[in-house]
């Protein structure tokens, strides 16, 4: 079963399920013990009581402090969930005639972060039902078509026509601030980046430069200033990097479906992908798309 994402009194929940072939008691092993969970887990699990800590290994892309969290049940063989940071996990095994289905629900505090969750608790949950099969696990060799399929699915990549501009927001995983910027710059310094403005966009003079994290520059039309573009790179701990990114005075269809082109290509290219020419098709194809909503 794909990953089903519903919003259940105002957070999102991602639901995923798994039918294993064994008892529920040897899958109640697999998903609550610490030393079993080392072989499918993101991170490495400490219990102690009620408190939970998370270390991540050396190889993730984040610091190796994973945080705290809670255990708020544990139910042999049925359930087990916890809080993780402020996202919350449960376990549900069903039994079943054959072994058992396994229900995982993941209630997150950060909507745009289910994009790159969603894969890669996919691959959590096959790394699981492999070790519990005692079979290798290797894991994708690919994540960005991945992480790109969810962002569209459940909609993260779609801007808003507000009423003083277009305005989109987009995760950008765990890409440093730093490396974010040189991205977005290339090292200009006193003139607009190439990379921050799509092709049909006239940029006029920078307004604000405040590295690594502000650029603002105005956006001409008929060779006078119409408003400005900004960009905002923001970095949480633990949580990831995003970008907002507005277009001030601008409306419209054709301006939403082209920023929305330009931040998936800026995606991609955050995740060492460099995509050209730049791909009308899939312009014209979201300019119709958000002129029918």
């Amino acid at each position: 079963m794909d990953a089903e994402l519903r919003m259940i009194e105002g957070k999102p929940v991602l639901r995923f399920e798994r039918r294993l072939r064994h008892s529920p008691e040897k899958v109640w092993r697999v998903v609550t013990d610490p030393a079993e969970m080392k072989h499918w887990f993101p991170a490495e699990v400490e219990i102690d009581g009620q408190k939970m800590r998370f270390t991540f290994p050396d190889a993730a892309p984040v610091d190796s402090d994973g945080g705290e969290g809670e255990l708020l049940e544990s139910d042999p063989p049925k359930v087990f969930a916890f809080r993780w940071l402020g996202d919350v996990l449960r376990f549900e095994i069903l039994p079943n005639d054959d072994g058992c289905l396994l229900v995982f629900t993941a209630v997150v505090t950060n909507k745009l972060s289910v994009g790159r969750d969603t894969p890669g608790w996919i691959t959590c949950l096959d790394a699981l039902v492999a070790h519990a099969d005692g079979t290798k696990f290797e894991p994708p060799p690919e994540w960005l078509s991945r992480i790109e399929h969810y962002v569209r699915k459940f909609g993260l990549d779609e801007g808003t026509d507000q009423p003083d501009g277009v305005l989109f927001v987009r995760d950008l995983v765990w890409k440093p601030l730093d490396d974010a910027w040189q991205l977005l710059t290339e090292g200009t310094e006193d003139t607009v980046p190439a990379r921050a403005a799509h092709p049909s966009l006239t940029p006029g003079k920078v307004t604000r430069s405040e590295p690594p994290r502000l650029l603002e520059y105005e956006w001409l039309q008929d060779g006078e200033p119409k408003g400005v573009v900004r960009w905002e790179f923001d970095h949480v701990p633990l949580q990831g990097t995003t970008v907002t990114l507005f277009q001030e005075n601008a409306h419209g269809p054709e301006a939403l479906a082209a920023w929305h082109v330009h931040l998936e290509l800026f995606f991609a290219a955050t995740q060492g992908e460099i995509r050209c020419p730049w791909p009308t098709d899939r312009e014209e194809e979201l300019a119709k798309r958000y002129a029918e909503r």
